[in-house]
């Protein structure tokens, strides 16, 4: 009998043999950086001429891996590959498909320093932010295991007179996977693992700044005994890649996290009729936030600081659910900052692979000119009262920002920026407060921090975002305890991690037999 599930302990790193197995781990990957990476479609593994060169981004002169570079010829074979293991896969049963995550759970915990190390070295997560990211992968196939059990128990229907009527859940099809770079196992291995335990066939385009960590994943899954074309590891431009496996007429379903412009783009070719497609293609999409924290006169105004400091920028800011707005009621307005600001000039920043840097560099150059492009936007429409521009030198660093003054519906106020830059805004009241957390296209995650009955009372009625916290930050979800996603252009709030998920792959069937 299995124990019930519970979410995976986070590394305690003050404990010298834990940071001994994290340099130990830091070791041995680092003498695996700057190998080549294949396709893997039916379970063969494809090298191509054209590779995609993943780069460290807190030391952009170290190559992490070359990933060979799938083609629209590539995509289509594993299309076909996928559809076909289909007809198998599918029929296999549901209990003996929940085991395959089980084992990969189990392989998970025995890399666990490896997998973080991985994301050290090509993503910039520190070392707590990489330990972070692997336990949410184990959560992820702990738990969808245990739920595909439960869905596979018969479901109750109200009894009728001389009939038999039971319904059941079975699989879609062939599904496109199309995960980020910034959780790029957690993620990546929730939607993956969501789509194969419930009876699909994947074509897995990882993010092209973490093919190598998406490939450890594969990995992991192949060294379960998963069968050849289950999994279809097929990393490539999205502009030929993606298209392909989004507007494939066999494509049955696309679950996706990344940017709203991206996921809307998805969302519309996914719409539209293919000739000899035969269904109307699901979408489940992640997309981006705007983020808040309110506090007000009555907060605890140390734990709103740190909060709002944990929260924009773990991870460099780069989080759908990272805090971009601290909304401030203006009698406590100052403090705040003033406490944010003192908080935020601890951050230490350099190649995380040192257990005391803090914070990493952003992905790659891309985000880095358009984060420093939006911190100069920013300058024009409030004031820096901290950080402002490049950090060292030999990565892609950025100093933690804050920008006070900010008008609500400011760009800065507005755009998703996906890094570490907090716009501070000032509320009249409470209520004022909350017109102004509302006062956007997203709606992900929030946060009030309150001594107030009444004020967080209203916020659980009021705020309007998927995942809404009270006193506490606005990151850092678990699966199975807070299930995640957002509403308005952040999503189709599909709740990863929650009950309900494992319902978006699979439809349902209602059989009755009369006697």
């Amino acid at each position: 009998m299995l124990p019930e599930y519970a979410p995976t302990a986070f590394t305690d790193f003050s404990v010298e043999a834990n940071r001994q197995k994290m340099l130990a781990a830091l070791d041995k990957v680092q003498g695996e950086l700057g190998r080549d990476i294949p396709l893997v479609i039916g379970g063969e593994e494809i090298y191509t001429d054209d590779k995609i060169k993943s780069l460290n981004p807190s030391k952009h002169s170290e190559v992490v891996a070359y990933c060979s570079k799938g083609t629209k010829e590539l995509a289509e074979k594993a299309i076909a590959i996928a559809d076909e293991t289909f007809k198998l896969w599918s029929k296999v049963d549901p209990i003996e498909r929940a085991r395959y995550l089980l084992k990969a759970g189990a392989i998970a915990k025995r890399r666990r320093f490896e997998l973080a190390a991985w994301m050290v070295y090509e993503v910039g997560k520190s070392w707590p932010e990489a330990d972070g990211d692997v336990a949410e992968t184990i959560d992820f196939l702990e738990f969808y295991a245990r739920e595909m059990m439960r869905y596979a128990e018969p479901q109750p229907v109200t009894p009728y007179p001389g009939e038999e009527n039971e319904l059941y859940y079975i699989p879609l099809g062939v599904g496109a996977v199309i995960p980020p770079w910034n959780f790029p196992c957690a993620i990546l291995g929730g939607m993956t693992s969501a789509a194969i335990v419930t009876g699909n066939t994947v074509i897995l385009k990882p993010a092209s700044t973490a093919p190598a960590i998406g490939y450890q994943f594969c990995k992991i899954m192949k060294e379960t005994g998963l069968p050849d074309g289950v999994l279809n590891f097929l990393p490539g431009p999205g502009s030929q890649i993606g298209d392909t496996i989004v507007d494939h007429p066999r494509t049955r379903f696309i679950a996706f996290t990344g940017s709203m412009e991206v996921g809307l783009r998805i969302h519309e070719r996914a719409a539209k009729k293919q000739e000899s497609q035969l269904w109307i293609k699901r979408t489940v999409l992640e997309m981006g936030g705007k983020d808040f924290i309110i506090v007000d006169s009555s907060a605890d105004l140390d734990a709103a600081a740190d909060g709002i400091v944990k929260a924009a920028y773990g991870f460099q800011g780069q989080k759908c659910s990272a805090c971009s707005r601290a909304i401030v009621v203006e009698d406590v307005y100052d403090t705040v900052i003033e406490k944010a600001v003192a908080l935020a000039k601890k951050i230490t920043i350099g190649e995380p692979k040192d257990q005391q840097n803090h914070q990493g560099g952003v992905v790659d150059e891309a985000a880095y000119n358009k984060i420093l492009e939006y911190i100069e936007i920013g300058k024009g429409e409030g004031e820096c009262v901290l950080g402002g521009g490049k950090g060292p030198d030999g990565g892609y660093f950025i100093q933690p920002t804050i920008i006070k003054g900010v008008d609500r519906n400011s760009r800065i106020a507005q755009e998703e920026i996906f890094g570490p830059v907090l716009a501070v805004i000032k509320a009249k009241d409470y209520d004022d407060a909350v017109e102004i957390a509302n006062g956007t296209e997203f709606g992900l995650t929030g946060a009030i921090y309150s001594g107030n009955r009444g004020n967080l009372e209203a916020g659980r009625r009021d705020l309007h975002c998927g995942n809404l916290y009270l006193n506490r930050k606005c990151t850092g979800a678990l699966v199975g305890v807070q299930p995640f996603g957002g509403f308005n252009m952040s999503g189709t709030d599909s709740k990863a991690g929650g009950r309900y998920y494992l319902g978006l792959f699979t439809q349902a069937k209602s059989v009755t037999e009369q006697f």
